[in-house]
């Protein structure tokens, strides 16, 4: 780990829907300059996790800390403040507007003419292009393209960049960022990953690839049943022994 300490904690996490508990006394650490794989069957409580993590559920029962204090969030927006942001597998961009209209949507950058406020489409594109360079590594040969002409790897980049965008963005989500991709998208969006984790992130992966899983992932949690089936190194296991756990074939105290 690059921090022996994490910066997020989440403990004893219960998640209760009327009569039908989601999770169950479930434990979660995160370390900057990390990846942690977060794997499951479907119904294992994975998104669930994820979204009490990201300010869209509150927990019914349990904490949650960052960088040892006590962490409360009413929303999605909170978590945002906190420094948590998610990239879902929807992306969420607008296919009719171009990459800097997406990374900004909902808070375009402004300019003020004659006492007049006006869109500053120059600066939202000059940033949008630092962002995807200096950040990620990407240069968009055309910047004016919808997003809906835009290749599946480049999406998954604009909404990787608007996420990033924020300069206290301290541990990022990605949920499923490689589903539908190519052989080669999915290349370029894990080597997204790697140089994200190098910059400090902490970087929660949600995935159901296992190949991509022990790609690019530090440790692989191992959600089952809206528990915790165990956490592993991911230099210490292989998938079979993953499987195992996804399936409660093998055992390991959590």
């Amino acid at each position: 780990m690059v921090n022996e300490k994490p910066i997020i904690s989440m403990k004893k996490i219960n998640k209760r829907f009327g009569g039908v508990k989601a999770l169950e006394s479930v434990n979660l650490e995160a370390y900057s300059g990390e990846v942690l794989a977060i794997v499951g069957d479907n119904g294992a409580g994975k998104s669930t996790l994820i979204k009490v993590l990201t300010g869209v559920y509150q927990p019914t029962d349990g904490t949650i800390e960052m960088d040892g204090k006590d962490l409360v969030m009413n929303s999605h927006s909170d978590a945002i403040e906190k420094g948590i942001d998610a990239v879902y597998q929807t992306l969420a961009l607008a296919d009719h507007l171009d990459a800097a209209s997406n990374m900004f949507l909902g808070a375009e950058l402004s300019k003020k003419f004659a006492g007049i406020s006006y869109l500053d489409n120059e600066k939202m594109r000059s940033e949008a292009e630092r962002v995807l360079k200096e950040r990620l590594g990407v240069v968009l040969k055309n910047m004016d393209a919808p997003a809906e002409s835009l290749s599946g790897g480049q999406r998954q980049a604009i909404a990787i960049a608007r996420a990033v965008y924020h300069s206290d963005l301290r541990v990022l989500v990605m949920d499923e960022p490689t589903a539908a991709l190519g052989p080669q998208e999915t290349a370029r969006t894990l080597k997204l990953i790697d140089t994200l984790k190098a910059q400090g992130l902490a970087i929660i992966l949600i995935s159901h690839s296992l190949d991509d899983v022990f790609e690019v992932s530090d440790r692989i949690h191992v959600m089952r049943r809206g528990k915790c089936a165990g956490v592993v190194k991911t230099n210490e296991t292989d998938k079979q022994e993953v499987l195992g756990l996804i399936v409660g074939a093998n055992k390991q105290a959590a």
